[in-house]
């Protein structure tokens, strides 16, 4: 059986009809296979074409993933990747072609390798609030920014999730938010006061004019298109990098890290496991107890105010106030130029 067949029924009847993958999913897959058929010709002398089932053999999958790092220099983690994608392709030859069951047995039993677990990188509450300080909110784009922050860090949802979230997502009455995670599934959450007014004074006064293929997306760049999960990224390193030093942000995914930081306050708060787990998306509990590892010394002053601060109005929050007196400043000067 030709293995290029065998590779289109994957990517275009298994992965999105029968597992539903996401686009996300679907890609990283490609990306694993756009390196291993390169690699399979080059191997064993055969063009892509003509490249047969019968020749995955765990030993050119082994010899693979040992190129990917010691050429590439990929981490074991990235080389775990690629495997489970082939493994997904095993999967789909052992599901829809019993015949091939021997081959993708022997590539199901190729073992991952053990890696290091990264360190969890997040912000206490007074790291939050530097954060947040460090934003100029005279601005429009300032004051989008400092919205998404705050959002990132109430939700705990990953910038991908953010970059896709609709304004019909956002319930301003309910204070609620729906987010679409991994696997095309959503999930619903409640939202702080605070993040909820936010959103709305955003939306009503702050979000500029969409361009029309964008007209129903939360957050817009400064050209009116949707802002991407690369954009999320660089936004949050930009604010990190203003009241952190250079040492701690190696420790930090910019974006990821405020993801972790809503994981460890919802735990200090002491919310059960399971809410972190929902609130996170997680697909089963063990991924969430990993925060059940981390040292976490009680903060009680910092956890107190933070818990004023997230329960406030923005009629509350003195940088509200700053931006408010700054615009009353301006109406007035405009009016009187216009004299």
């Amino acid at each position: 059986m030709k293995l290029s067949s065998c590779i289109h029924q994957f990517f275009g009847q298994y992965l999105p009809r029968i597992k539903g993958c996401g686009s996300n999913t679907i890609k990283a897959y490609r990306d694993a296979f756009s390196l291993f058929l390169p690699f399979a010709r080059d191997a064993l002398g055969t063009p892509i074409d003509s490249l047969q089932v019968e020749q995955l053999t765990p030993e050119l999958i082994v010899k693979f993933l040992g190129c990917l790092e010691e050429e590439r220099g990929n981490v074991a983690r990235t080389r775990n990747h690629r495997l489970a994608a082939i493994k997904s392709l095993a999967k789909m030859i052992l599901f829809m072609h019993p015949d091939m069951r021997d081959v993708a047995a022997r590539i199901l039993a190729i073992p991952k390798k053990r890696s290091h677990r990264k360190i969890i990188g997040f912000l206490h509450q007074d790291g939050i609030l530097a954060v947040l300080g460090s934003v100029d909110l005279r601005s429009a784009q300032g004051f989008r920014d400092y919205t998404l922050l705050s959002l990132l860090f109430d939700s705990g949802a990953r910038a991908g999730e953010v970059a896709a979230l609709d304004l019909d997502f956002f319930d301003p009455q309910k204070k609620t938010l729906a987010i679409l995670g991994k696997g095309g599934r959503f999930r619903m959450i409640n939202l702080w006061p605070k993040t909820t007014d936010l959103l709305c004074r955003y939306i009503e006064k702050y979000r500029i004019a969409p361009h029309p293929l964008y007209s129903n997306r939360l957050f817009l760049n400064q050209r009116g298109k949707e802002l991407t999960r690369h954009g999320i990224y660089r936004l949050c390193r930009k604010y990190l990098e203003k009241v952190l030093p250079a040492k701690r942000l190696k420790d930090l995914n910019p974006a990821h890290s405020f993801r972790h930081s809503c994981a460890v306050n919802m735990l200090l708060a002491g919310h059960p496991i399971s809410d972190i787990k929902n609130r996170l998306g997680h697909d089963s509990v063990q991924s969430t107890t990993v925060y059940l590892h981390l040292d976490l010394g009680h903060r009680q002053q910092i956890q107190k105010k933070f818990i004023t601060y997230t329960q406030s109005l923005l009629n509350q929050d003195d940088k509200i106030d700053e931006l408010i007196d700054w615009e009353n400043r301006e109406e007035i000067l405009n009016w009187l130029d216009s004299l």
